[in-house]
């Protein structure tokens, strides 16, 4: 299906056109399951399908919805390292915010449908950012290994005047 917008009556598949799907299903680990219906796959092996299918139509530019949805830990770092091997512009919605300030270089946080805040991560998730928008109180560091930012989150309200929660 990736090649669908390339492909009519009088242009049917290639062998090139079934090479730049085999090559987009072996960049996201797919490979394995060419041979299967979509229903039959679990919601990650669907993902990297999804995934294959958007690369086999050699964008410039990739457009993604929680490209790591359903997705283990692991796949979800795949993915993302994927992604930004690419060398193609990629704009990822994202809701985990630690995936986020580890693999985008800039970020916009948007609330009630408007963009509030925009930068690189490290500039971007303030507390203060992060407890009006989502609700949680987070506190910043740096991650041992990648340098980027990393949060700690931690509930607001109740958790927090009660004193159980250490800042």
């Amino acid at each position: 299906m990736g090649r669908s917008p390339y492909l009519s009556a009088l242009r049917p598949a290639t062998a090139a056109d079934e090479q730049l799907v085999t090559d987009a299903l072996e960049r996201v680990g797919a490979m394995p399951l060419a041979g299967r219906g979509f229903r039959t796959l679990s919601g990650g092996e669907k993902q990297r399908v999804l995934l294959a299918r958007a690369l086999a139509q050699q964008p410039d530019l990739l457009v993604l919805d929680e490209p790591t949805n359903h997705l283990d830990v692991r796949h979800q770092l795949e993915t993302l390292d994927l992604m930004r091997r690419l060398g193609i512009a990629t704009l990822t919605a994202l809701h985990d915010l630690n995936l986020a300030a580890a693999y985008c270089d800039r970020l916009y946080v948007l609330a009630a449908g408007r963009v509030v805040a925009s930068g690189p991560p490290d500039e971007v998730l303030s507390p203060d950012l992060v407890g009006s928008v989502f609700g949680v109180g987070a506190v910043p560091s740096v991650h041992p290994v990648t340098g980027r930012t990393h949060l700690a989150f931690y509930p607001l309200g109740a958790a927090a005047e009660a004193g159980t929660v250490r800042r």
